[in-house]
């Protein structure tokens, strides 16, 4: 019975883990830019019992017993599809039309000064500075890098916006002259890998060299030849590629496996006070 309610316990503290999962994509099914996260379960350890010599019966399945320990979350997944484009017709609306790249945000880092961190939520707004020019900032305040990772600051009577080829950032001014910008767009190769820091914004792991990959066999910064791989539009926002139906319909299948290991905890608590009861 203890073995039971130990299998069963240890299935349902992962299972609230995927619920939490499953709960957050909800939540942020209209975020612009979220990505699905998706779990998938492992097996834990099994216990074999050679009972060869009790079972003579031919048999299929392999020989003895195989005693399972529960099930474990072993990893959840960032679904990169891409989500569909809302259109806004507001200049500073940025989306990308290819997965896997990323806008590259400045975030502080206390002592440090700042860190690259990424994410593909494309609203982004102009905060004044005292020198009598703007700096384009996402709704946060972190500014957006440009492609040398410095933040894009810019005179402050801009008329208008629009995104070139290869990621182009063009401002235009009343009297007919034009900033373009280069922006930095990083293209992830190995999504999963990446470290969630918090809201929309991902970064590398700080333990990258001993999971053994390099920075280069992650993420590639596109510069140079590559920036003409970058697709991106103004006017648009990216919507959130969660699909609500799904995502339905695996909160009602985890919930009855939780309720089912639970019923398995209470059969085995019971049982247990059944032969309390004889001895």
């Amino acid at each position: 019975m203890l073995r039971t309610m130990i299998t069963a316990t240890n299935t349902m503290g992962q299972l609230q883990n995927k619920l939490d999962t499953i709960s957050n994509n909800i939540a942020n099914s209209n975020t612009h830019g979220y990505k699905t996260k998706e779990a998938s379960f492992n097996e834990l350890l099994y216990q074999q019992f050679n009972n060869d010599k009790q079972d003579r019966a031919e048999r299929l399945s392999p020989l003895g017993i195989r005693y399972g320990s529960g099930a474990m979350l072993g990893q959840i997944q960032s679904n990169e599809k891409q989500g569909s484009l809302q259109t806004t017709n507001r200049d500073l609306d940025l989306a990308f039309n290819k997965a896997k790249q990323y806008f590259n945000i400045l975030m502080p880092d206390g002592e440090n000064g700042t860190k690259t961190v990424y994410t593909r939520q494309g609203d982004f707004y102009l905060s004044p500075l005292n020198n009598g020019t703007v700096m384009v900032v996402n709704a946060d305040g972190y500014p957006l890098a440009n492609a040398t990772g410095q933040a894009i600051t810019l005179p402050d009577n801009v008329k208008s916006f629009a995104v070139r080829n290869g990621g182009v950032l063009e401002a235009s001014y009343p009297n007919g002259d034009i900033i373009r910008t280069d922006l930095a767009v990083t293209e992830f190769q190995k999504p999963q890998l990446m470290e969630h820091i918090s809201g929309q914004y991902v970064g590398l792991p700080d333990n990258l060299a001993q999971l053994g990959y390099t920075q280069a066999e992650v993420v590639t910064e596109l510069q140079g030849a590559n920036r003409q791989l970058i697709g991106m539009q103004s006017g648009t926002l990216e919507m959130s590629n969660v699909n609500l139906s799904k995502e339905m319909t695996d909160l009602i299948q985890t919930q009855r496996s939780y309720q089912f290991n639970a019923r398995a905890v209470t059969l085995a608590d019971q049982m247990l006070g059944l032969i309390n009861g004889i001895r």
